[in-house]
């Protein structure tokens, strides 16, 4: 059986999206502190809804639109009032995630992530603003002294040129050795990652003997059409995140359609949004790569009682999660804030339903 068919869609004829105020009326807003900056922040927010088969995590990055938000959106009302179908596997390996800290951090921030002999894979945040080139190779190469048996792979988030990125990534898989496993979204958009590949054959650049592999993460769940990557042979593989692909059943189709190796990832959800991840990675009919959904370890604190945290670089596809009522209240955001948040799901929802009103049958699961 096709798993991408065992339930309809949201927005479909076989499912609708709930009325807005009863999601509003379901919503708590919570700021979380994390260990370590990241994307330049120090607290992550987020929006939690129950629904009716569970939790939901609404949490667009604040720069973010009504357009974009709304595939978060989707997201969340995918979770809580639909579901996530039946999973292929138990258990998902994930990969620890390494801020762009100095050599001196990376040991302590590996061991948020479990017994560090038993981590598959670490993500080494690159192309840091304000770092150089040097600041990334002496933390890919600390990674690689604490972790020799770990794959390695670089992040980043489009930040080099492609001058900067042929020279950038030529040293960084020098450093890494023969455990460079990929680098995600070196350069922005979709055609500069095409002309990118050329740029590295042209330069001789390679990885344990064969072509340096390009992950697309940005150029995926940014792009208006996020199949184009496969089609322009822009990358060798994508990561896949749940929100801001509108879903589970979405992002399942994405990852069939584009025929090309996935890694599912975290948008710095709390563990809540991590579930999502989890419900993906077990769906999907093949796991080559550790996931990267190891992203609670980065919080302080979390909304569950027992976040979910890699065990022996590992973790377990949950049932039900619940947040903590305790830690809900703890970290509860009232006031102006608040109501930022909900105004951006009104929006995200005013968007929703445009999308799938009369005259734009099931354009909220079949577009992006």
């Amino acid at each position: 059986m096709d798993p991408h068919s065992e339930a309809p869609q949201p927005g479909s004829r076989g499912w609708h999206y709930p009325d807005l105020e009863e999601v509003l009326d379901r919503a708590h807003v919570v700021s979380l502190p994390l260990r370590t900056r990241f994307r330049g922040q120090i607290h992550r927010q987020a929006l939690l809804v129950e629904g009716p088969q569970g939790w939901g995590e609404f949490s667009p990055f604040p720069e973010y639109g009504a357009a974009e938000s709304a595939h978060w959106l989707r997201a969340a009302l995918e979770a809580g009032w639909h579901g996530w179908g039946t999973p292929l596997r138990t258990s998902i390996p994930v990969n620890a995630t390494m801020p762009a800290v100095g050599p001196d951090q990376v040991e302590s921030v590996l061991r948020r992530f479990g017994a560090v002999e038993s981590i598959p894979a670490v993500k080494v945040k690159v192309a840091e603003p304000g770092q150089d080139l040097a600041e990334d190779v002496a933390r890919l190469r600390e990674v690689r002294r604490l972790v020799p048996r770990a794959g390695l792979r670089v992040d980043a988030n489009g930040g080099w040129s492609i001058a900067e990125a042929v020279p950038a990534l030529a040293a960084l898989a020098e450093a890494a050795g023969g455990n460079f496993e990929y680098a995600e979204q070196p350069v922005a958009g979709v055609e500069p990652l095409a002309e990118l590949r050329e740029a590295l054959a042209a330069a001789g650049v390679s990885s344990d003997g064969g072509p340096l592999r390009i992950a697309a993460d940005e150029a995926v769940r940014k792009a208006e059409d996020p199949l184009r990557v496969a089609r322009l042979g822009a990358a060798d593989l994508i990561v896949v995140k749940v929100p801001p692909l509108g879903g589970v059943e979405r992002a399942l189709r994405i990852v069939e359609q584009a025929g090309l190796d996935a890694v599912v990832s975290s948008a710095l959800d709390t563990s809540v949004g991590l579930a999502a991840g989890l419900a993906l990675a077990a769906r999907l009919p093949q796991l080559p790569y550790a996931c990267g959904l190891g992203t609670a370890a980065l919080f302080a604190e979390d909304v569950l009682d027992a976040p979910l945290i890699p065990v022996a670089g590992a973790l377990s596809v949950p049932g039900a999660v619940v947040p903590s009522a305790q830690l809900l209240h703890r970290h509860r955001i009232i006031g102006d804030r608040a109501d930022w948040w909900f105004a951006r799901l009104r929006a995200a929802y005013g968007e929703l339903t445009r999308a799938s009103g009369p005259g734009a049958e099931s354009a909220s699961s079949d577009s992006f």
